[in-house]
């Protein structure tokens, strides 16, 4: 007999503690092979005064198991709490998001009957990093950061599930037509990467296009591999055009740890009613057996969901009459899943795993970072202050430019404003100088930039933050303003 796996199982808030153990019901009843070790997680946590909304203790739990299937969590209102998801992502290095968006037609109801989409989604960087800041009086940012390992960890993974999964296409959606250094560089590398991969076509989209036709014809798509934002909007589309939010299960995949959950949240106005659809979390417990090396049983407990779809037992959120049977709370749905457990579809397309299979497959690691020659060409000084004409405001700081420096140009929210800006562009209250070298070839070292910094503090604007100006192998690490 095989050893059970450990797991860590959390129950949520709102519906999470129905929709969890409806789930494990039916993996028990599938003969599911786990060991169950439960945590608190959410709202009770989060208003002990533990900002986070996990206890120390429950991380020595998911480092003994590394396996986490979580319910849904409330966070409570007002300020001061973190994203418990985020902060999870992030702890245990989950880089991948996998969200298969499926269609389930003619048992729930769609506009898109053969739609079978699976949205892989960076999961630990861009405006997820949380770096936000406030610059002035008008002006908030929020830093999008995008690296090379963690581009080719996601890509990679992307065409290698296609691999595993046995899917023919992976496609790449980025805005780089605007965003050239951040998605240019997920785009680069996504080119780079899928010739590795001869027998499976790749293409892109730029975002919007690309959404558009996801969400018109998602039938011309089968594994999309995205940034995290990007990723984390049109998951959730997918999912609904595809038939119902409530449907799907999502898996967060790391080098040592994985979760697994229902991508919807805890609807605490369904709780405790016994109305809420487990679904979601159950698929999610799905992709967690094959990812334990338990195929088998996920086949199981996968096509024993599809006959009770087929069979018309369906919650309130799918229930339609002259397609459903009978409408049933949380636990019968589970009893009607559980007590299929051995039979198939029989209109549907049945579920089918690599049952051989005994671990979850392993994209392989990004590659070394290469070595760049680089320069510092001047810097980027934010200023704070209330002129309304950029001119006055050049008069002010041009002069403490220097000798080996000069002010090229000022924005506005990324806008040119001086030199020879257009008069009807709308400026506020956050200003960007750019100070460049005189000498390209030669660069400037960081003290004379900390020197300008000095210099430009004297005229008496307030300086909110700096950017520097780096150069890598001649090639410039830094964006033109629109209209520079």
């Amino acid at each position: 007999m095989p050893e059970n796996t450990p797991i860590t199982v959390a129950h949520g808030d709102g519906i999470g503690p129905e929709i969890m153990d409806a789930t494990l019901h039916i993996l028990r009843e599938a003969g599911a092979r786990i060991d169950v070790d439960t945590i608190e997680i959410g709202e009770k946590v989060y208003l002990s005064g533990n900002t986070a909304g996990i206890a120390p203790e429950a991380w020595g739990s998911l480092r003994r198991t590394r396996v986490f299937l979580k319910a849904p969590i409330t966070t409570p209102q007002g300020g001061g709490y973190k994203s418990l998801n985020v902060t999870a992502r992030k702890m245990m290095g989950l880089y991948a998001n996998i969200r298969p968006c499926v269609s389930y037609h003619p048992y729930v109801d769609t506009k898109h009957p053969v739609m079978d989409v699976v949205i892989v989604r960076e999961n630990e960087e861009d405006t997820y990093g949380g770096i936000e800041h406030r610059l002035s009086d008008q002006v908030t940012q929020c830093l999008k950061l995008i690296s090379r390992p963690g581009s080719e960890k996601i890509v990679r993974y992307a065409f290698e599930y296609a691999r595993a999964y046995k899917r023919k296409k992976v496609t790449c959606f980025v805005k780089d037509n605007i965003m050239k250094l951040t998605d240019g560089l997920f785009h680069k590398v996504f080119n780079e990467i899928a010739p590795l991969y001869p027998e499976i076509e790749a293409d892109h989209w730029i975002v919007d296009i690309g959404a558009a036709k996801l969400a018109d014809t998602p039938e011309n798509f089968d594994v999309i591999v995205m940034p995290n934002l990007y990723g984390d909007v049109l998951s959730d589309v997918a999912a609904q055009i595809a038939g119902s939010v409530g449907l799907a299960g999502s898996a967060n995949i790391g080098e040592r740890y994985a979760m697994f959950e229902a991508i919807h949240g805890s609807a605490p106005r369904r709780a405790g009613q016994n109305l809420a659809n487990p679904s979601g979390l159950l698929l999610g417990a799905v992709q967690m057996l094959v990812h334990i090396g338990q195929a088998d049983v996920a086949q199981l407990v996968h096509n024993a969901w599809l006959r009770t779809l087929e069979d018309g037992i369906h919650t309130y959120d799918i229930y339609a009459d002259g397609v459903s049977k009978e409408k049933v709370g949380t636990r019968e749905f589970a009893n009607a899943v559980a007590q299929r457990v051995g039979k198939v579809p029989e209109r549907l397309k049945a579920a089918q795993y690599d049952t051989t299979r005994k671990e979850a497959f392993k994209a392989p690691s990004a590659s070394p970072v290469p070595v760049w020659t680089r320069r510092l060409d001047g810097i980027d000084i934010f200023i704070q202050d209330a002129a309304t004409n950029a001119s006055a405001l050049a008069e002010r700081i041009k002069g403490a430019a220097g000798a080996d420096l000069h002010l090229v140009a000022i924005s506005s929210r990324g806008t040119k404003v001086w030199p020879n800006g257009f008069e009807d562009t709308v400026t506020v209250d956050s200003w960007v100088a750019r100070f460049q070298t005189t000498e390209s070839s030669k660069g400037i070292s960081q003290q004379d930039a900390l020197d300008l910094l000095q210099r430009v503090s004297n005229t008496g604007v307030t300086i909110t933050k700096f950017e520097s100006l780096l150069t890598f192998d001649e090639v410039p690490g830094y964006s033109l303003s629109q209209g520079q």
